[in-house]
């Protein structure tokens, strides 16, 4: 049984950091590419960030790039997504995803970004 589980989220002040994590179990996550994808309030899901099977390349949404950093470990099945100086507007649901043929979807994150 394939499982993703997010955490990490909470609640931060503008300007302020966060580090999302998602643990997988149940696929052999080397040969997955993993994703960070967002949805916030009356909005569609949106692509974060992304990052390649082994690692080593990444892409990331216009608005956020420069501030959040994608990695991953594959030892320990994990990928990560290290978030700086947030803004309101990225207040959202966070989901990790598994993709090769198939994909598999973590159960979300919420990020509030407020003061």
């Amino acid at each position: 049984q394939v499982q993703l589980l997010e955490s990490g989220g909470g609640f931060v002040q503008p300007g302020g950091s966060l580090r999302l994590s998602c643990a997988a179990s149940g696929i052999t996550f080397s040969l997955y590419a993993m994703c960070w994808y967002r949805q916030a309030p009356g909005k569609e899901r949106e692509l974060v960030a992304a990052i390649t099977s082994a690692g080593y390349n990444t892409n990331y949404a216009v608005s956020v790039k420069g501030r959040f950093t994608i990695s991953r470990d594959n030892g320990k099945n994990t990928v990560s997504l290290q978030m700086n100086n947030l803004k309101p507007e990225d207040t959202a649901v966070y989901y990790c995803k598994a993709q090769r043929v198939a994909s598999y979807w973590g159960q979300g994150t919420q990020v509030t970004v407020s003061s």
